[in-house]
């Protein structure tokens, strides 16, 4: 068991620093001041430093490499701003794992090439106005017809919707009860009868759109489909490993918001001597650092033990709801610590705050990944339905 990267992983992570420090700090401000996400010109940037699909297969233009070394990527852009590492989040942790794993040849060959391209984003689409934890009451229907797939109903609180150019949709697609009759299929932004409602704004992640999305008979062919009825349990395999990126941005803006409060108590001074020189000061940052590198260590050790397929779903919970936790934790205390100026928006301070309490509801809420915890404790699902 050896817990140090390797001379390539460090010059990975040191050559994604240097670049994510020279070149986007700038679009990120833009991007939290205009609430619009990065343009293509972006992607294509990412594309040509091989930052897309970093742990995608290299046949279809991804760069061969583990999930650790997305991890790392992912984390030195995320550092700067969560807006300007979606891209990366979705094509190195989105579904795009799943059609890695379970798509046909076409859907393969179609989708993920132009994924590590820059020219298309995938997201996925699961939630609905009446299931978002309990994702098994979802009703979008999808019913095979002549070589195609008809798809009905509507979705809720799917990150990318309106911006990206496909969707990973969540569907109940035989008349079998709960997860036995879900499936998944993917449908194009420009398929007839696919809409988006008005956009959400919400407190924290500016520049990654949200809304609800209509399906009314839109119709893709049946080669579009992810997994078939009865795959509910694939699906969430590989959203065990999306959960992996949402532990990586947690912990991305965990660290930046230390990372600028060390150096602030350092340079501020109070009563004659920098903050750093007080006891209680040094307490928190002690506290802050012991929670990061606990948050690190789960992380590399749900990525690593996945290297031959997916993450547990116990690794991958408990990594995600730790992650989560403490970026609320160390953006509170980072605050704290700046006063009025953690306060303030001239500041990262508060932009990191309202950034970090996003990832413990996304992806599936902080509560959900411990009641998955205590199921993998004792080695069974808890039915919340019963009574």
């Amino acid at each position: 068991m050896d817990f140090s990267l390797t001379p390539q992983q460090l010059a990975l992570q040191d050559s994604v620093r240097r670049f994510a420090r020279q070149e986007l700090p700038d679009i990120a401000r833009q991007i939290e001041a205009d609430d619009e996400p990065p343009g293509t010109d972006l992607r294509r940037r990412f594309a040509e430093l091989g930052y897309l699909g970093v742990n995608l297969p290299s046949e279809f233009g991804g760069a061969g490499m583990s999930h650790l070394d997305a991890v790392l990527v992912l984390e030195e852009l995320a550092k700067i701003s969560i807006a300007v590492a979606f891209p990366v989040f979705e094509s190195c942790f989105g579904p795009c794992l799943a059609i890695a794993h379970f798509g046909n040849d076409s859907l393969k060959q179609r989708i993920l090439p132009a994924v590590c391209s820059g020219e298309t984003v995938v997201a996925v689409s699961m939630s609905e106005p009446d299931a978002g934890s309990a994702l098994t009451d979802l009703k979008t229907s999808a019913r095979e017809e002549d070589g195609r797939v008809i798809i009905n109903g509507s979705k809720r609180w799917c990150s990318g919707a309106g911006h990206a150019e496909a969707y990973v949709v969540y569907c109940r697609m035989s008349d079998a009860p709960g997860a036995k009759g879900i499936g998944a299929v993917l449908v194009p932004k420009d398929a007839v009868g696919f809409s988006v409602g008005q956009r959400d704004h919400h407190m924290g992640f500016r520049g990654v759109y949200s809304a609800d999305m209509y399906f009314d008979d839109v119709s893709v062919p049946a080669e579009n489909i992810l997994v078939p009825a009865g795959g509910f349990g694939k699906l969430m395999d590989a959203f065990d490993l999306e959960r992996c990126g949402n532990t990586t941005m947690s912990l991305a803006v965990a660290q930046s918001a230390f990372d600028y409060v060390l150096d602030y108590v350092q340079q501020r001074q109070q009563f004659g001597k920098a903050l750093v020189e007080f006891q209680a000061v040094q307490i928190q940052l002690a506290e802050m650092k012991m929670k990061l590198e606990a948050a690190r260590l789960l992380l590399y050790r749900a990525v690593v033990n996945a290297e031959h397929g997916l993450p547990s779903i116990a690794e991958s919970s408990v990594a995600k709801c730790f992650a989560n936790e403490t970026v609320r934790e160390v953006t509170g205390k980072a605050m704290q610590l700046m006063g009025g100026y953690g306060y303030s928006k001239e500041f990262p301070i508060e932009q990191k705050m309202r950034d970090g309490w996003g990832w413990g509801i996304a992806g599936g809420a902080i509560d959900i990944q411990k009641v998955n915890i205590a199921g993998a404790l004792v080695g069974r699902r808890f039915n919340q339905r019963a009574r």
